[in-house]
């Protein structure tokens, strides 16, 4: 019987041959019914029929010449289907019903031949078991076979994308700048997926952080494009320009669903929202555009923006697989974008806080000519809490201020804010440096107690500075901040000579908010044309150089005589931060002038009421040899009831000073450290009236307390314009 089959058989498959086109075409016309996902892809229609018509070809050779599947192999189109439809992200489920499919129809089609050759019931149940047994052999065989070829490059498939991922990874997000890490997500993009990739930013979302925005207001920022042809001609929007998408397109619908999008693009079936532009048009038809990728960025529940990737000139289409790999990687660039915008808003809110308590302009004062910079620290430091001050003091003083908040971001600038405030409150009752870097450090000890146990301990750094032009002296304490250069002035034999830079002798107190610890004031001389530079640690300090290698190059700097402080500047930061510094930098540079001595006439008194007439002429003689007698009754007034005030209430000796530079300043020193006060007399009361009288004359009063007891001043204003220079600077 088995011989009688075989033979059948073969005269079967011997009037099937014929007909083997016919028998294809049926068959796949049966899978496009069955198994339509597979035909989803047009690249893949040549070889799912090159397969079915190389499986029935072997099928009817194994009815030909008798079924032996003990070697049989695979159709070499049917595994090149099973690795294409693997690279496509295709399931294997499919391939297996596609193989039921196939096995079940062919099994009809020759059963049915068989029909016609015979009415014999028995042969016709003997063929079909044969049929049922050899067939299933050989789809077991070849399914396996082309099974292990999917799984294979599914295998290779995976693991190009673990590469991507992982490449996406390393090479996205490599700072914290949005317009850098948009072009590295183009990049990879380009590299790995597309041939065009473009990144478009929503514009409200780059200006300020806030609510997503209406879907009738949708504007969007080009941040980014990369292509693999030179110069990205395949783009209709420049870089940095904003441009629209309509309301209701899909690009819309998928920024704001977040559902990513995969679309076909032909020039007869161009979506509407990329045929409405004639540059979208032409691009389309110049470089062969086929399909593209929308993919929105997301980022903590708020949309951002959406990336598109092209393809062009690799002829094969986006798939679903592609599409997942897009999204992953355009998901992991959206997390690194938003950190960075997010981050970008702080460090500018940041700076900008900074420099509204830094001085807009440094404050001109004619005790010394004064320059000063600061440059916020690179993108991934944070803004810190560097700052300078430059204070006017009674008695023609100046104070010169730097200093360094240890911390970064809108807190260390807030920090910078009120330790700056705290020097200004405590210069104004003019305190000897030591002493108010005592009171500052209880400042920040409180400041301490107040944030509470969960936060950051506060810890800055200060420099306080005094420089005195008439006695040519500079008094200054550190709390924990490295000490200025000073340049002293060029020797009247050599000009031209470089100075001996150097740094005063004086004692580095512990940073402030310890507590505790002393601080102490040390003075030198500053001599007319020197040159005292105050600045941060990050002027000279570096990953790649050392402090002593930095402080080497500033000596060198300022050993260049200059007499531009501006320029001076510049050459400073050119020097010595080439690129970007790792840490906030400020630099404070002065030039101390000294007054001439005619301008400041002394007067010892001894502690009795007889003297106050004296007084009052010395003032009122000097006041006409300096051509000021408009100010004759004033003066004379305010000398009188400084200097009778010191008499009665305060000790010898006793001394009335007279300054004249751009105010006229008169100062009555006493060995008592008793503070005055000013107060309100009543109607017979005889006295109480002498400093409310020196108040409503004065310009500004105060007192200022020394080692050996106090002075009580007072400023008049010059006659003449407001802006008239004053005079008495040698």
């Amino acid at each position: 019987m088995s011989i009688d089959v075989d033979a059948f058989l073969r005269e079967v498959a011997l009037r099937l041959r014929p007909r083997m086109g016919e028998l294809v075409d049926l068959l796949v016309s049966r899978m496009r019914e069955e198994v339509p996902s597979v035909w989803a892809y047009d690249d893949l229609a040549d070889p799912a029929m090159q397969s079915v018509s190389q499986h029935v070809d072997t099928v009817l050779h194994f009815l030909e010449h008798g079924f032996d599947i003990s070697n049989v192999q695979a159709p070499p189109a049917a595994v090149s289907f099973a690795t294409r439809l693997a690279e496509h992200g295709g399931q294997i489920t499919e391939l297996l019903r596609a193989y039921r499919i196939g096995h079940a129809a062919i099994l009809d089609l020759v059963r049915e031949e068989a029909a016609h050759l015979t009415t014999d019931p028995e042969l016709r149940d003997a063929v079909a078991d044969a049929l049922i047994e050899e067939t299933f052999d050989y789809v077991d065989h070849t399914s396996e076979q082309v099974v292990t070829a999917y799984q294979h490059a599914r295998d290779i498939r995976l693991q190009r994308r673990l590469i991507v991922v992982n490449e996406a990874s390393c090479r996205i997000g490599t700072s914290l700048d949005i317009a850098r890490t948009a072009q590295e997500l183009a990049e990879v993009g380009t590299e790995y997926l597309a041939d065009f990739v473009t990144v478009d930013l929503l514009d409200a979302t780059l200006r300020e952080e806030g609510p997503a925005p209406a879907q009738d207001v949708l504007v969007l920022r080009r941040i980014a494009q990369h292509s693999v042809l030179d110069g990205c001609p395949e783009s209709a929007v420049p870089t940095d320009r904003t441009h629209s998408f309509a309301p209701g397109s899909e690009p819309a619908s998928a920024l704001f669903t977040g559902h990513p999008l995969r679309h076909r693009i032909t020039l007869a079936d161009t979506p509407a929202w990329l045929a409405g532009s004639e540059a979208h048009r032409h691009a389309i038809g110049a470089f062969g555009i086929h399909t593209m990728l929308l993919i929105p960025f997301w980022a903590r529940g708020s949309p951002l923006g959406i990336a598109q990737f092209f393809r062009h000139r690799d002829a094969t289409p986006f798939d679903d697989d592609d599409l997942l790999l897009a999204q992953e990687v355009t998901s992991r660039a959206a997390i690194y974008i938003d950190n960075a915008r997010r981050y970008t808003h702080e460090r500018a809110t940041a700076l900008a806080l900074q420099r509204s308590l830094l001085p807009s302009n440094v404050p001109r004062h004619a005790a010394a000519e004064t320059a000063a910079r600061y440059l916020p620290s690179g993108a991934r430091a944070g803004v810190g809490g560097d700052w300078y001050d430059v204070i006017p003091l009674s008695g023609a003083r100046i104070a010169l201020v730097i200093g360094d908040v240890v911390g970064r971001g809108l807190y260390a600038s807030a920090t910078m804010g009120r330790l700056r405030t705290a020097v200004r409150t405590l210069a104004d009752i003019d305190l000897m440096p030591d002493e108010l870097l005592t009171h500052l450090d209880d400042v920040v000890i409180r400041l301490q107690r107040e944030e509470g146990r969960d936060q950051d301990e506060i810890s800055a750094t200060c420099l306080y500075a005094v420089y005195d032009p008439v006695s040519q002296i500079c008094s200054l304490a550190s709390a924990g901040h490295v000490l200025p250069a000073v340049v002293p002035p060029p020797t009247d034999g050599d000009p031209v000579a470089n100075p001996q830079v150097d740094f005063p002798d004086a004692p580095i107190g512990p940073p402030l908010g310890l507590g505790g610890l002393p601080f102490e004031t040390a003075r030198f001389e500053l001599p007319e044309g020197s040159l005292l530079a105050l600045f941060t640690d990050g002027l000279i300090e570096s990953s790649t150089r050392d402090p002593d290698s930095g402080l080497a190059t500033l000596r060198d700097v300022l050993a260049q005589t200059d007499p531009s402080l501006e320029d001076t500047c510049d050459r400073l930061l050119d020097e010595l931060l080439p690129s970007r510094p790792a840490d906030d930098v400020a630099l404070l540079l002065a030039r101390p002038h000294a007054l001439d001595a005619n301008h400041v006439k002394t007067l010892e008194l001894p502690s009795d009421p007889s003297m106050v007439s004296h007084a009052r002429a010395y003032a009122t003689d000097h006041l006409a040899a300096w051509k000021l007698d408009d100010l004759a009754f004033s003066t004379e007034l305010m000398v009188s009831e400084l200097v009778t005030n010191a008499i009665r209430y305060g000790k010898e000796p006793i001394c009335l000073r007279m300054i004249l530079q751009s105010t006229l300043t008169c100062e009555v020193a006493d060995a008592s450290s008793t503070s005055p006060r000013l107060r309100r007399a009543r109607t017979f009361d005889e006295d109480g009236r002498g400093l409310l009288l020196v108040a409503q004359l004065a310009k500004n009063w105060g007192t200022r307390y020394t080692r050996d007891g106090k002075v009580i001043w007072a400023e008049q204003s010059l006659p003449g314009p407001p802006d008239a220079p004053g005079g008495g600077w040698a």
